[in-house]
Protein backbone atom coordinates (compact mmCIF):
# COMPACT_ATOMS: atom_id res chain seq x y z
CA UNK A 1 0.00 0.00 0.00
CA UNK A 2 1.18 3.59 -0.48
CA UNK A 3 2.03 5.64 2.61
CA UNK A 4 -0.53 8.49 2.70
CA UNK A 5 2.00 11.33 2.34
CA UNK A 6 4.13 9.59 -0.30
CA UNK A 7 1.59 7.95 -2.62
CA UNK A 8 4.09 7.38 -5.43
CA UNK A 9 5.87 4.77 -3.29
CA UNK A 10 4.40 1.39 -2.36
CA UNK A 11 5.40 -0.49 0.79
CA UNK A 12 4.56 -3.74 2.50
CA UNK A 13 3.00 -2.30 5.67
CA UNK A 14 0.91 -3.58 8.55
CA UNK A 15 -2.71 -2.68 7.94
CA UNK A 16 -3.83 -3.72 11.41
CA UNK A 17 -1.37 -1.48 13.24
CA UNK A 18 -2.83 -1.55 16.72
CA UNK A 19 -3.34 -5.31 16.90
CA UNK A 20 0.01 -6.15 15.34
CA UNK A 21 1.91 -3.83 17.66
CA UNK A 22 0.24 -4.99 20.85
CA UNK A 23 0.17 -8.68 19.99
CA UNK A 24 3.86 -8.70 19.15
CA UNK A 25 5.14 -6.35 21.84
CA UNK A 26 5.19 -8.81 24.75
CA UNK A 27 6.02 -11.86 22.68
CA UNK A 28 8.90 -10.33 20.74
CA UNK A 29 10.42 -8.71 23.81
CA UNK A 30 10.28 -12.01 25.67
CA UNK A 31 12.19 -13.58 22.76
CA UNK A 32 14.70 -10.74 22.70
CA UNK A 33 13.53 -9.57 19.25
CA UNK A 34 12.98 -5.94 18.27
CA UNK A 35 9.52 -4.48 17.83
CA UNK A 36 8.32 -4.24 14.18
CA UNK A 37 9.11 -0.56 13.60
CA UNK A 38 9.72 -1.50 9.93
CA UNK A 39 6.03 -2.42 9.45
CA UNK A 40 4.84 1.20 9.63
CA UNK A 41 5.47 4.38 7.66
CA UNK A 42 6.25 6.75 10.55
CA UNK A 43 5.47 10.45 10.14
CA UNK A 44 9.10 11.60 10.21
CA UNK A 45 10.08 9.12 7.53
CA UNK A 46 7.14 10.09 5.32
CA UNK A 47 8.00 13.79 5.59
CA UNK A 48 11.66 13.14 4.81
CA UNK A 49 10.78 10.95 1.83
CA UNK A 50 8.35 13.62 0.56
CA UNK A 51 11.07 16.27 0.88
CA UNK A 52 13.60 14.16 -1.02
CA UNK A 53 11.12 13.50 -3.84
CA UNK A 54 10.11 17.17 -4.02
CA UNK A 55 13.75 18.36 -3.88
CA UNK A 56 15.71 15.75 -5.83
CA UNK A 57 18.67 18.10 -6.12
CA UNK A 58 19.47 17.34 -2.46
CA UNK A 59 20.40 13.75 -3.37
CA UNK A 60 20.70 13.51 -7.16
CA UNK A 61 24.10 12.19 -8.19
CA UNK A 62 25.15 11.87 -4.53
CA UNK A 63 25.91 8.99 -2.19
CA UNK A 64 23.16 8.66 0.42
CA UNK A 65 23.06 6.84 3.76
CA UNK A 66 19.63 6.20 5.29
CA UNK A 67 19.99 5.40 9.01
CA UNK A 68 17.55 3.18 10.97
CA UNK A 69 15.80 2.77 7.65
CA UNK A 70 13.05 0.35 8.75
CA UNK A 71 10.85 -0.20 5.69
CA UNK A 72 13.37 1.55 3.43
CA UNK A 73 11.00 4.42 2.62
CA UNK A 74 13.61 7.20 2.62
CA UNK A 75 16.13 5.01 0.76
CA UNK A 76 13.55 4.30 -1.93
CA UNK A 77 12.79 8.02 -2.24
CA UNK A 78 16.50 8.78 -2.61
CA UNK A 79 16.90 6.13 -5.30
CA UNK A 80 13.87 7.46 -7.21
CA UNK A 81 15.25 11.01 -6.88
CA UNK A 82 18.45 10.01 -8.65
CA UNK A 83 20.99 9.33 -5.92
CA UNK A 84 24.17 7.81 -7.33
CA UNK A 85 24.31 5.20 -4.57
CA UNK A 86 22.07 4.51 -1.57
CA UNK A 87 22.83 2.46 1.52
CA UNK A 88 20.12 1.78 4.10
CA UNK A 89 21.04 0.55 7.56
CA UNK A 90 19.00 -1.06 10.31
CA UNK A 91 20.06 -3.41 13.09
CA UNK A 92 16.77 -5.36 12.86
CA UNK A 93 17.22 -8.35 10.49
CA UNK A 94 13.50 -8.30 9.70
CA UNK A 95 13.83 -4.70 8.49
CA UNK A 96 16.50 -5.79 6.01
CA UNK A 97 14.07 -8.29 4.51
CA UNK A 98 11.32 -5.65 4.39
CA UNK A 99 13.69 -3.22 2.64
CA UNK A 100 14.47 -5.77 -0.05
CA UNK A 101 10.79 -6.49 -0.69
CA UNK A 102 9.94 -2.79 -0.75
CA UNK A 103 12.83 -1.90 -3.08
CA UNK A 104 11.67 -4.60 -5.49
CA UNK A 105 8.06 -3.36 -5.30
CA UNK A 106 9.26 0.09 -6.41
CA UNK A 107 11.70 -1.04 -9.09
CA UNK A 108 14.77 0.37 -7.35
CA UNK A 109 17.82 -1.11 -5.69
CA UNK A 110 20.04 -0.04 -2.84
CA UNK A 111 22.50 -1.64 -0.45
CA UNK A 112 21.08 -2.81 2.88
CA UNK A 113 23.30 -3.26 5.92
CA UNK A 114 22.80 -4.49 9.48
CA UNK A 115 25.93 -2.68 10.67
CA UNK A 116 25.57 -0.49 13.75
CA UNK A 117 26.91 2.65 12.11
CA UNK A 118 26.79 4.56 15.40
CA UNK A 119 29.63 2.39 16.67
CA UNK A 120 31.44 2.10 13.34
CA UNK A 121 30.49 5.03 11.07
CA UNK A 122 30.99 4.33 7.38
CA UNK A 123 32.79 6.65 5.01
CA UNK A 124 32.09 7.61 1.45
CA UNK A 125 28.67 9.23 1.48
CA UNK A 126 27.43 12.79 0.99
CA UNK A 127 23.93 12.88 2.51
CA UNK A 128 22.70 11.35 5.76
CA UNK A 129 18.94 10.76 6.14
CA UNK A 130 17.52 10.43 9.67
CA UNK A 131 13.79 9.67 9.66
CA UNK A 132 12.00 9.70 13.02
CA UNK A 133 14.92 8.60 15.21
CA UNK A 134 14.68 10.97 18.20
CA UNK A 135 12.04 9.04 20.15
CA UNK A 136 14.17 7.90 23.11
CA UNK A 137 16.96 9.62 25.01
CA UNK A 138 19.90 7.17 24.75
CA UNK A 139 19.53 6.77 21.00
CA UNK A 140 18.91 10.48 20.47
CA UNK A 141 22.16 11.36 22.26
CA UNK A 142 24.19 8.91 20.17
CA UNK A 143 22.55 9.95 16.89
CA UNK A 144 23.03 13.65 17.62
CA UNK A 145 26.73 13.23 18.44
CA UNK A 146 27.25 11.23 15.25
CA UNK A 147 25.18 13.63 13.14
CA UNK A 148 27.15 16.63 14.38
CA UNK A 149 30.43 14.94 13.49
CA UNK A 150 29.11 14.14 10.03
CA UNK A 151 27.82 17.70 9.49
CA UNK A 152 31.18 19.10 10.58
CA UNK A 153 32.84 16.78 8.05
CA UNK A 154 30.79 18.45 5.31
CA UNK A 155 27.96 15.96 4.91
CA UNK A 156 24.37 17.12 4.48
CA UNK A 157 22.38 15.76 7.45
CA UNK A 158 18.60 15.81 6.94
CA UNK A 159 16.13 14.89 9.69
CA UNK A 160 12.41 14.14 9.44
CA UNK A 161 10.62 14.48 12.78
CA UNK A 162 7.02 15.00 14.00
CA UNK A 163 8.03 16.66 17.27
CA UNK A 164 9.52 13.75 19.20
CA UNK A 165 10.60 14.53 22.75
CA UNK A 166 14.35 14.28 22.18
CA UNK A 167 14.68 16.26 18.96
CA UNK A 168 17.63 18.69 19.44
CA UNK A 169 15.94 21.78 17.94
CA UNK A 170 18.68 24.19 18.98
CA UNK A 171 21.03 22.59 16.43
CA UNK A 172 18.55 22.46 13.56
CA UNK A 173 17.44 24.61 10.64
CA UNK A 174 13.93 23.90 9.34
CA UNK A 175 13.76 23.36 5.58
CA UNK A 176 10.16 22.10 5.18
CA UNK A 177 6.98 21.36 7.09
CA UNK A 178 4.16 18.96 6.23
CA UNK A 179 0.88 17.77 7.68
CA UNK A 180 1.31 13.99 7.58
CA UNK A 181 -1.65 11.62 7.98
CA UNK A 182 -0.95 8.95 10.62
CA UNK A 183 -2.81 6.30 12.57
CA UNK A 184 -4.20 6.87 16.06
CA UNK A 185 -3.09 3.34 16.88
CA UNK A 186 0.53 4.55 16.97
CA UNK A 187 0.37 8.33 17.30
CA UNK A 188 -1.52 10.88 19.39
CA UNK A 189 -3.23 12.47 16.38
CA UNK A 190 -4.61 11.50 12.97
CA UNK A 191 -2.44 14.17 11.34
CA UNK A 192 1.00 15.14 12.63
CA UNK A 193 2.72 18.44 11.89
CA UNK A 194 6.07 17.09 10.77
CA UNK A 195 9.20 19.00 9.86
CA UNK A 196 12.31 18.31 7.85
CA UNK A 197 15.42 19.81 9.36
CA UNK A 198 19.04 20.27 8.36
CA UNK A 199 21.56 19.70 11.12
CA UNK A 200 23.64 22.87 11.41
Amino acid sequence: MPPPHVPEIRLHLADEAYELWHRTEDELQSLGLPLPFWAFAWAGGQALARYVLDHPERVAGKRVLSFAAGSGLEAIAAAIAGAAHVTATDIDPFALVAMGLNAEANGVSFAASAADVLDDPPAGYDVLLLGDVFYEAPMAERVLAWGLREAEAGRDVLIGDPGRSYLPKSRLVKVAEYMVPTTRALEDAEVKRTSVWRLA
